[in-house]
């Protein structure tokens, strides 16, 4: 029996759907602050892969509140493509900032100028898929055992059947078909030379999880989560960003200007905005709850294939 399923037992009786939600989000929070302990309690030298994005502002909370009143007793990795948001990276700069915590940048750029990744041309062309070179090289270079990201299991189907202690191989490499079991939340950390973990300490949250603790917590995010004006084209029935000259359009793509906000921040060049008027996070909750779509339903490049993001995690990806 999990963490969460142990405490949600204490819901007997209780009938109110808000007091559920507040039970279920300080299960989810409990177990997720036992698994960041883990992490600093089994690992050298653990990183927290930090993008700028909901998920990884929700982590670093969470990690806040695992060690408090100690700093975060891990620094925090960007592997920035060079076509991120430009809020988004201004957010994180803030946030470090604030948080007076160590910020590693390594760079996709830095990885095709040397020849290690070739850039991708045409319409749907993103960086995404090269961020994987980056990333190895980094894990390599600092020789972190442990990287903590903010993927969930509700988000894609191949999430959904990775360990929260996700071993990769020598090569950043995720077998699906050789995991480790996890009974009773015994989390196993040992692992042979050259190999090393992902962790998921949010694995079991949804996106509703997650903004109902960003609303709890009155966490701040950046604003491209809320709607706004954008100059925005339509190709293929998504929704595109025409603010920035990383997407590219066709002459026949009109651009006009709609109120729009992104469920998920990607790259620019592989994430869709969404039609809202949610702008407070309040609004956002409540567009969640009546949604029919997944989150990454707006990102393109789980459109790929089938098996898209499982490809991409046996290659190495977060």
């Amino acid at each position: 029996m999990s963490i969460v399923e142990s405490e949600l037992e204490t819901l007997v009786g209780v009938n109110e759907s808000n007091e559920l939600e507040v039970l279920n989000n300080n299960a989810l929070e409990n177990e997720a602050i036992y698994i960041l302990r883990e992490v600093a309690a089994q690992f050298e030298k653990p990183v927290l892969l930090f993008s700028g994005g909901k998920d990884s502002i929700t982590l670093v909370r969470l990690a806040q509140k695992a060690f408090y009143p100690a700093k975060i007793p891990f620094p925090l990795m960007h592997i920035d493509t060079g076509h991120n948001f430009p809020e988004t990276i201004a957010f994180r700069d803030k946030l470090v900032k604030e948080l007076g915590v160590e910020l590693i940048v390594r760079n996709v750029q830095d990885s095709i100028d040397q020849g290690k990744v070739v850039e991708e041309t045409g319409k749907y062309s993103s960086r995404n898929m090269l961020q994987t070179t980056t990333l190895l090289d980094a894990i390599e270079e600092f020789k972190f055992d442990a990287c903590i990201g903010g993927a969930r299991r509700d988000e894609e189907k191949a999430r959904a059947k990775e360990r929260i202690f996700s071993v990769r191989d020598d090569f950043g490499q995720w077998d699906e078909k050789n995991q480790r079991p996890e009974l009773f939340d015994m989390l196993n950390g040992q692992i042979e030379l050259g190999q090393n973990v992902r962790v998921f300490p949010i694995s079991n949250w949804t996106e509703l999880d997650v903004w109902s603790y960003i609303q709890k917590e009155q966490i701040e995010i950046p604003s491209i989560y809320f709607a706004h004006k954008r100059k925005i084209f339509l190709r293929d029935g998504f929704i595109w960003s025409a603010e920035d000259d990383v997407v590219f359009r066709a002459e026949d793509e009109k651009v006009e200007e709609r109120m729009v906000r992104f469920r998920t921040v990607g790259d620019m060049s592989c994430t869709s905005a969404v039609l809202s008027h949610a702008d407070t996070i309040e609004k956002v909750v409540g567009e969640i709850r009546e949604s029919k779509i997944s989150e990454r339903g707006a990102r393109i490049d789980d459109k790929r294939s089938e098996a898209a993001m499982e490809k991409r995690k046996q290659q190495g990806y977060f």
